[in-house]
């Protein structure tokens, strides 16, 4: 098959940093090479991911004539290209001329669907345009505006990771996820002072006016006392090695979480994961068997004195059959297949 893909334009694939969309289609781009696939990309011009050809698009999404640029651009691309199926992580915007086309078209979702664009995009592609989420959560958001949805999760890279089997009976908890509200690292550190055990926060901080506040005023109080400790942004070999060193990944979100790869992260290593039952965690944490969703610092208490009752094997055979590069490819090539009059 002849596959182009799309990524936004804001950041290279795969990113330098902070970007988990841009990582997974990376990933997608790398898995269907090595079945055999051509896989065109269009993407932010620093992109190094080894697709057979890079359209870079020419403008980031600043102003409406950057839109009409990429619209152009990815127009061009399939006149050069000549795929077998679009598969847009991008905005639905830039499909716009394509739309009509009987060229199959795959549109996925790692954030929140907007119903406006879905719903239109549907109906002007008459049949052509599948719609994936990378969770339950997400593609149930999706159907109340119409289309045609199929769940496909995230990935991880599993060699990346290394499965620790066991850690020290004083390991510390970890907070890894950026630092804001949301995510809840204010109640992690909460959570960790009245259970009496150490904690590492890691992630990138937020600059705007709220993020900083929220930093000031709920994180950085508490740094370098009982145990509270702020390690900073990890790259991809200190999160494998913080990861692993935990006797739990706790991200208390505080809102509907389309998927969050860290989760994913965390179980490859072995990693427990204690979070809330929102959006798409109860996907990805069996309540027992791959750590604990709670709703308080209370039941978070009581989930880590039970940590000693989870297997961290299960951890990370839950992360290889469900959240693995190999499988989620898969799931994407199966697709693909599907779409395909003469596959």
């Amino acid at each position: 098959m002849r596959i182009l893909i799309t990524a936004d334009p804001e950041l290279p694939v795969p990113p330098k940093l902070y970007g988990g969309i841009e990582r997974i289609v990376d990933l997608l781009v790398t898995g269907l090479l090595d079945r055999g696939h051509t896989v065109g990309l269009v993407a932010h011009p620093d992109s190094t991911s080894p697709a057979q050809q890079l359209f870079p698009w020419q403008r980031q999404q600043r102003h409406k004539f950057d839109v009409l640029q990429n619209i152009v651009t990815l127009w061009l691309a399939v006149q050069k290209f000549h795929p077998d199926l679009i598969h847009s992580f991008s905005r639905i915007l830039y499909l716009l001329p394509l739309l009509r086309s009987q060229l199959p078209k795959v549109m996925s979702y790692q954030r929140y669907p907007s119903s406006h664009t879905t719903s239109l995009g549907g109906r002007l592609a008459k049949g052509t345009l599948t719609f994936t989420g990378c969770s339950n959560y997400i593609c149930d958001l999706g159907k109340a505006s119409g289309g045609t949805w199929q769940i496909i999760h995230n990935c991880v890279e599993l060699e990346k990771y290394t499965f620790q089997p066991t850690v020290s009976g004083d390991a510390p908890l970890v907070f890894l996820s950026r630092i804001e509200r949301i995510k809840g690292a204010h109640t992690a550190i909460a959570i960790a002072r009245k259970a009496g055990r150490r904690l590492l926060i890691a992630g990138n901080r937020v600059n705007t006016d709220e993020g900083k506040q929220y930093w000031l005023e709920e994180i950085a109080p508490h740094l370098d006392k009982d145990g509270i400790k702020y390690v900073g942004a990890v790259n991809d070999a200190q999160k494998n090695e913080l990861l692993g060193q935990a006797a739990a990944m706790i991200v208390p979100i505080e809102w509907d979480e389309p998927f969050g790869i860290v989760f994913a992260e965390a179980l490859a290593c072995g990693t427990p994961v204690i979070s809330c039952p929102q959006g798409a965690l109860p996907e990805i944490v069996r309540q027992g068997v791959d750590g604990y969703l709670v709703n308080s610092v209370e039941e978070a208490c009581v989930a880590i004195e039970n940590l000693p009752k989870i297997a961290r094997y299960n951890c990370r055979q839950r992360a290889a059959q469900c959240f693995s590069t190999e499988v989620i490819v898969g799931q994407y090539e199966k697709l693909y297949k599907s779409l395909l009059p003469n596959s």
